[in-house]
């Protein structure tokens, strides 16, 4: 496959530049089964817009678009909720019959425009002046690829350190003073861990497992990368081995079996029955969307958020957050590209990005925010996510092609790590391995495709 390029509104082609399957050209009309047929009005050209969002999300979502077709009246957008919507917006775009605008997530972006499926936006937005300067630099950089910017942000989100300030007073801490070092972490921890009569776990005060979204961040936060940026994995580093360390500490000092049997009585995230609202486990890491389920299900929980922990001996390390966002993508192969580029522009508006992150309670990618946003934000830490991603220390997924199987070796380490099966550095070695193997074909196959890292 070729490298997109040219203007955005001249990508008429399917992805990959070749005919689809069959099966495929089957398939894609039928995506749009099921979507209710809405009054269009007359004169205006119709941007399909898909997105994944449902409930007060997809709400917030949708007094955008209102707000968007209520600005003008030359473009109507129509919104479409799609289940699935990557794999959907895939299959659609193979088969010549995508959506003008797709709705995605950041660690898309790269795989999308790999794949040739994207159009990229980089003439409209020069036309639109839109530029860097505009966004927090890692929301913008993580549309960006092999040179070229393939998306806008929509919500982004940046992870804290979140703490249950009920339980801290309970255990004689300072409910407004959370750990400002790994270190003073453990001993908080240890401080708000309890055992039942019978010496069960009832109560931890943190733990590296939970919620399980981001085991393989953890290096990050020791100062540890998981690739070198060009070639190389590095996810064995000292650094990382180092992190891992920490993780298998709390294993070793709680018993690994224990742990499992606590761990099991853990109800679902998206209920009461969560491990951190329901006052189980004390710290722990969160995004910024974690006070929607905190306001919807444990409505009275006194709580706090503040940048997450660093080693005592790394002071560099501190406001280490992970960042990431969803995104606004034109397929490649949209019939209404230039259309469907002035309705991102409007999200991407100050007053369109506050309208939905509001909505959505997030922070917007934008460096300008409004007084009015910050005030009547319900979210009271919502300065805290603002501040840690402009921080120099936030980190996003690697932009690499093996990236999804790179993830899943690294959950799997995780296990090994956490079960006591293996020390950090066999786990971690053992993944470098395999990484680099598979890393280096796909290496060699870019540079037969005549691609360049950017």
């Amino acid at each position: 496959m070729t490298q997109p390029g040219g203007r955005a509104d001249k990508g008429k082609q399917r992805a990959g530049g070749r005919r689809p399957p069959f099966w495929l050209l089957l398939m894609a009309p039928l995506l749009l089964s099921g979507c209710p047929h809405r009054q269009r009005p007359a004169g205006r050209t119709v941007v399909t817009y898909w997105e994944k969002w449902t409930g007060f999300e997809g709400d917030a979502m949708r007094d955008v678009v209102n707000a968007f077709n209520a600005s003008q009246d030359r473009i109507y957008v129509e919104l479409l909720t799609i289940s699935q919507i990557d794999r959907k917006t895939v299959v659609a775009t193979a088969g010549g019959v995508p959506p003008d605008v797709a709705g995605l997530w950041s660690f898309n972006v790269h795989a999308f425009a790999d794949k040739n499926a994207l159009t990229p936006l980089d003439d409209y937005l020069a036309e639109a002046g839109i530029t860097r300067e505009r966004y927090i630099p890692g929301y913008w950089d993580m549309c960006r690829h092999r040179g070229k910017m393939w998306a806008l942000p929509t919500t982004p989100a940046s992870v804290a350190l979140h703490w249950n300030k009920t339980l801290f007073a309970e255990a004689g801490l300072d409910p407004d003073r959370p750990p400002r070092t790994l270190e003073e972490l453990d001993a908080y921890a240890d401080r708000l861990t309890r055992r039942d009569s019978n010496g069960r776990l009832v109560q931890m005060g943190f733990l590296p497992a939970e919620p399980g979204w981001w085991h393989w961040s953890w290096g990050c936060f020791f100062g540890g990368r998981l690739w070198d940026g060009k070639s190389r994995i590095t996810c064995a580093s000292p650094e990382n081995i180092r992190a891992y360390e920490w993780v298998q500490s709390y294993a070793k000092k709680y018993g690994a079996k224990a742990l499992q049997v606590f761990q099991s009585g853990f109800g679902n995230f998206s209920s009461p029955q969560n491990a951190f609202l329901a006052g189980k486990v004390a710290m722990e890491l969160q995004g910024v969307w974690m006070y929607n389920f905190i306001s919807k299900y444990a409505p009275g929980l006194q709580w706090g958020a503040a940048p997450f922990p660093h080693p005592a001996d790394r002071p560099d390390l501190a406001n280490v957050t992970i960042v990431e966002e969803d995104v606004l993508v034109i397929p490649r192969g949209a019939r209404r590209p230039r259309e469907a580029f002035e309705f991102i522009k409007f999200v991407n508006s100050q007053e369109g990005m506050e309208l939905l992150n509001m909505g959505q309670r997030k922070h917007t990618p934008l460096r300008a925010v409004s007084p009015r946003f910050l005030a009547e934000h319900e979210n009271p830490y919502i300065r805290v996510f603002i501040e840690l991603a402009h921080s120099p220390n936030a980190v996003s997924t690697p932009k690499i092609s093996v990236w999804d199987e790179y993830r899943d070796e690294l959950t799997n380490a995780f296990d090994e790590i956490w079960l006591c099966r293996a020390t950090p550095r066999e786990a971690l070695e053992a993944v470098q391995t395999r990484m680099q193997e598979k890393l280096d074909r796909e290496m060699r196959r870019e540079r037969r495709l005549g691609r360049k890292r950017v």
